[in-house]
């Protein structure tokens, strides 16, 4: 993908090893405003990888990250400890980052679909309420582009569906760009506007019902996933 002006964030023929091994080979990728990008591929494929490069967090061996000017991201990892032992409220935890009123943190949490958890525990929260008070914490940074690494992990298939239909609305409300990591390939293909299959290099990219029908992905994921997804 070439870069463009109105990117919010690129990468250009990055390349990493992690020790003898290829990590990432020739990678090119773009977000702008308003575009949900989404990256699939299998386990070990470099996903979390990328992302942590284009965030800043690791450096590429070689090749070229552009930035916008005083991007803020908004980010969600995978896997986000929070100790669900403490007796620590919704409320409390999005204080955590930033000192907020109650005002802000009731309007993050209705945006997200869960405006009666502030004063819940998180360690009661169900998966669906808790990933929504994750992205709520992450749209409190008032993010140009919000990445969301495998943001229905350990929630129900209905409970999916609901939170891709608001990952949709956030775009739309706030024109920015969404990033997302994915393992969820039915339900993601209907949600995103550009896909990247990513296998430590780009397998294949574009639109969703192109990249269904690309070889590599079908080598990847297997004809009968394709042919459910076109």
């Amino acid at each position: 993908m070439n870069q463009s002006s109105a990117s919010l964030i690129s990468a250009e023929n990055i390349s990493l090893k992690l020790g003898q091994q290829a990590g990432l080979v020739n990678v090119s990728i773009a977000i702008r405003s308003q575009e949900i990008v989404t990256l699939i591929g299998p386990n070990g494929a470099g996903k979390t990888t990328l992302v942590r490069i284009l965030l800043g967090l690791i450096k590429p061996d070689t090749g070229k990250i552009e930035r916008k000017e005083n991007l803020r991201v908004g980010y969600v990892p995978q896997k986000l400890a929070t100790n669900k032992t403490m007796p620590m409220t919704v409320a409390r935890f999005l204080n955590m980052a930033i000192a907020l009123s109650d005002e802000k943190i009731d309007s993050a949490l209705f945006e997200v679909g869960a405006p009666k958890v502030g004063d819940t525990l998180i360690a009661n929260l169900s998966g669906g309420e808790l990933q929504r008070v994750h992205i709520a914490r992450a749209l409190l940074r008032n993010p140009d582009l919000l990445v969301l690494d495998e943001p229905t992990q350990n929630v129900d298939y209905s409970g999916q569906a609901d939170l891709y239909a608001l990952i949709g609305k956030i775009r739309n409300k706030r024109k920015c760009g969404i990033l997302i990591i994915s393992h969820d390939l039915h339900l993601v293909m209907s949600k995103t506007d550009h896909v990247l299959c990513l296998n430590k290099h780009v397998c294949c990219e574009g639109q969703p019902e192109a990249v269904t029908r690309h070889p590599e992905y079908q080598a990847l994921f297997g004809p009968n996933v394709a042919k459910g997804l076109a």
